[in-house]
């Protein structure tokens, strides 16, 4: 296998990637920015938020109508005029939206980045008809979900726990079954291939693709110090397997890693990957 290359830097941090009309869509955190890349790099900015104003864009999913929709303090929509309204008034990290239009949130309390203990997260299931329910709980901190292509199963980093964890989907978007994908992991931003593997972070500079039961298919390492926030198959075939990353330090603790990320260089980069197995699911 060949090694990644850099193809964008300067970033904040960039995370939520996904592979949507022919472009790389990510949230560029710190900049508050969603951003559209083409192939050759010709980068746009989608939606941008003062610094001051309500926190959005930490992941983005699109409904089955195309509207962007943005998580944060409140989930946002993004009407085909550029302007933005309030989807639901629910708090989330993570987004991820099925073919039935069905939107999966997940979130947690986010007081362990001061140094706090962390809490068990959820996901909750916001239907087209716009119910909201909870759907899992005592999710040791929520992060990035699949959805596989048959909309049968659901997949989530727990990423304190070390685990993918998989539920299946019931016919009312409820979630059941819950069961151990791959373990001793360090799972973020996930994405699923035609074989049923995921390519997840290993929680140090390492991402691999796994199978279900934990049997590690590919292993590829990354610099010293540079963490893999998330990953996202993409590409004309979606064999370009995109890595978004930043420079973070495993020795010092979260908050320090954050103010640094917040406050010095803008150290991010998406690296690319070629691979065999195609993406597929959703996001």
């Amino acid at each position: 296998m060949s090694e990644p290359t850099v193809f964008l830097s300067g970033l904040g941090i960039p995370e939520s990637p996904r592979w949507h009309q022919g472009r790389l869509w990510f949230c560029n955190w710190i900049d508050r920015q969603v951003v559209a890349v083409d192939l050759d790099g010709n980068a746009e900015v989608m939606v941008t938020r003062d610094p001051d104003s309500h926190p959005m864009g930490y992941s983005i999913d699109w409904l089955p109508d195309g509207r962007l929709l943005m998580t944060g303090d409140k989930l946002r929509r993004q009407e085909p005029d550029g302007s933005l309204t309030v989807h639901a008034e629910q708090p989330a990290n993570e987004i991820v939206v099925n073919a039935n239009g069905n939107i999966y949130l997940n979130g947690a309390d986010f007081a362990f980045a001061a140094g706090a203990p962390p809490k068990p997260g959820y996901i909750k299931l916001i239907t087209p008809d716009s119910q909201l329910r909870q759907v899992a709980d005592d999710i040791q901190f929520p992060n990035g979900m699949v959805i596989t292509p048959d909309n049968q199963t659901l997949i989530i980093s727990e990423s304190f726990a070390g685990t993918l964890t998989a539920f299946d989907i019931e016919s009312d978007g409820s979630l059941s079954n819950r069961r151990i994908f791959a373990d001793g992991l360090g799972p973020d931003g996930i994405c699923l291939d035609a074989e049923g593997a995921i390519w997840v972070s290993t929680g140090g500079n390492a991402i691999v693709r796994v199978a279900e039961g934990g049997k590690i298919l590919q292993r590829v390492e990354l610099p010293e110090n540079r963490a893999p926030f998330a990953l996202m198959l993409g590409g004309p075939t979606r064999q370009t397997l995109f890595i978004c990353t930043a420079e973070w330090r495993t020795s010092d603790p979260i908050p320090d890693n954050l103010t640094r990320l917040n406050t010095g260089p803008r150290t991010g980069q998406i690296l690319t990957l070629p691979v065999e197995t195609p993406g597929t699911g959703h996001p």
